[in-house]
């Protein structure tokens, strides 16, 4: 018996968009409708998954390496699928937002790749989900230019053998996107959204361009997550006529539990797999939430304090390496935030020599690549690479045998000598606030304080204060970390941004909103998974 057809998908609580029937067409719902009926039901089932290892996690203040998949780890013989000519080179790769001026920027960076992103530096409104597609289909068939309105500047692509190598990042599993719904009423994942359109309007392009459907994957936490999108992947090149291992997927290794199965993932996916990636600031967010009950050991101080090279840093990005170089996968590196500064040379002077050394770093611990937030930031991290790469197109050629990795050692948090401090949770509020109320903008990657900061940013910041309040933290000023410091820290907070910006900037704000928001999810007894999930509730369009 032949599977039903898919249900129609309803577009619901939205205005219609210039250009929405170029990228909403009967035949682009028709797939995403399809791939919805096929895998939300698996999609729910691991949602519901990790809830209960969450819970054993709770129990148990620990974190292991899977028994039942030792036989992966000890089989030596197995390797990912080799990179496509597009991927080979991944030295210097730049991130953002999927907006006109970004597209059109950010290919023309001089770096090798751009992630264009749906996620985490792009606030989910329907406007930027529905028109971000419509950009890069008019990138790929060149039909994309911007002037500024305030400034007048145009912008346009330079020629195509410069351009750098599109990787999209969808959604994470946990985000539905509620102006799609199906038959039932039930909302669409805006992962299987977001990669479905751009997979149904892009995928032979790309391929007829000498590329591919290339993606990071974000948020996954087991392998069990990988395997879905491998059957995600493998479904979708047979509905659209194209061969089996034409996608390639990158997977941020950016949750405390998929550092523990990083082997696995790649292996669920090793016919699409081309990396893995090591992040910062969701790792860390991950590490507070899984072992948010785990006393004062898993205390983190200020996020600024636990940089790459924290041990228990180190022996995730040293693991990633020697899992990635082994089975025949790229390792990037993570990102370089800082936005240089106009008006203040000696600023950039220091942030430029600290970017310099980060990325030295990466490169000579064996990374094949690493990121970066802005193009002015692509020459610093290209010359880091390049002094280690040469012509060479990446070093996985470089085992790392050396590294040795103990289960223990992922979470040793407490090898880190720092504390948590009064200014590092003026600052957690500080950027909290000023970046949700971007966010309920519609502005998903935000510049604060001469860092381009995304919605990553905004989880390890809560997280940190709900962390300090639950665990009684004493700063060096002898205030103790309670739930009427943090109030009267944002309260003064808000009060500074008003006489900053102005009344009238103010009032046209969404400054009380991001206020409170901010507190209901740093101090809420019931620690929220994400704060984009009761966020989105409040976002407009």
């Amino acid at each position: 018996m032949s599977a039903p057809a898919p249900s129609p998908l309803a577009i619901v609580d939205a205005e219609p968009l210039p250009r929405q029937e170029e990228v909403l067409t009967d035949a682009a719902l028709a797939f995403v409708a399809e791939l919805h009926r096929r895998f939300t039901p698996r999609r729910d089932e691991l949602l519901a998954r990790r809830a209960e290892r969450r819970a054993e996690i709770a129990r148990t203040s620990t974190l292991d390496f899977l028994p039942e998949t030792a036989a992966i780890r000890a089989d030596d013989s197995w390797r990912v699928a080799p990179a496509p000519a597009a991927l080979n080179d991944r030295r210097v790769e730049i991130t953002g937002p999927t907006d006109r001026k970004m597209t059109i920027n950010a290919l023309n960076s001089g770096a090798r790749v751009w992630l264009a992103d749906f996620e985490d530096a792009s606030a989910p409104t329907w406007e930027n989900v529905v028109l971000g597609q419509a950009n890069l289909i008019d990138a790929y068939t060149r039909n994309i230019d911007f002037t500024d309105e305030r400034t007048g500047k145009s912008y346009a692509l330079r020629p195509a053998e410069e351009l750098a190598t599109v990787v999209m990042r969808p959604r994470g599993w946990h985000l539905d996107e509620r102006h799609l719904t199906d038959a039932d009423g039930r909302p669409v994942p805006g992962a299987l959204v977001d990669f479905g359109l751009y997979f149904f309007h892009n995928a032979q392009r790309l391929l007829d361009l000498g590329k591919g459907p290339y993606f990071y994957l974000p948020k996954t936490e087991s392998h069990l997550e990988a395997r879905l999108w491998n059957d995600v992947f493998v479904f979708a090149q047979d509905y659209v006529g194209i061969p089996q291992g034409t996608v390639r997927a990158t997977v941020l290794i950016e949750t405390i539990t998929a550092a523990y199965e990083m082997e696995e993932i790649l292996y669920e996916l090793r016919d699409h797999a081309s990396g893995l990636n090591a992040g910062r600031w969701d790792y860390l967010f991950s590490i507070v939430k899984n072992f948010r009950d785990g006393g004062a050991k898993f205390v983190l101080p200020d996020r600024n304090a636990v940089t790459m090279t924290a041990p228990f840093m180190r022996a995730y990005t040293e693991l990633l390496v020697r899992t990635c170089h082994k089975r025949g996968a790229h390792a990037i590196g993570g990102m370089a935030a800082f936005i240089p500064s106009r008006r203040d040379p000696e600023v950039n002077k220091v942030a430029f020599e600290k970017v310099r050394a980060d990325k030295d770093r990466e490169a000579n611990d064996g990374f094949d690549g690493s990121w970066v937030a802005h193009p002015d930031l692509v020459p610093i991290a290209m010359e880091s690479f390049d002094k280690v790469l040469g012509d060479r197109p990446n070093q996985k050629d470089r085992l790392r045998e050396d590294v040795r990795v103990e289960a223990a050692d992922l979470i040793a948090i407490d090898s880190l000598d720092a504390k948590p401090t009064y200014p590092g949770l003026v600052n957690a509020v500080q950027v909290g606030i000023r970046y949700i109320e971007a966010w309920l903008r519609g502005l998903g990657a935000v510049a604060i304080f001469n860092l381009m900061e995304d919605a990553a940013t905004a989880e390890i910041s809560r997280s940190q204060i709900w962390q300090w309040i639950n665990a009684g933290v004493e700063f060096e000023n002898g205030a103790t970390a309670t739930p009427e410091l943090a109030r009267k820290v944002a309260a003064e907070e808000l009060d500074a941004i008003r006489k900053e910006i102005g009344e009238e900037a103010f009032a046209a704000g969404h400054w009380q909103q991001a206020h409170d928001l901010l507190l209901q999810v740093a101090l809420d007894e019931d620690y929220a998974d994400f704060l984009t999930l009761p966020a989105y509730r409040q976002l407009r369009g």
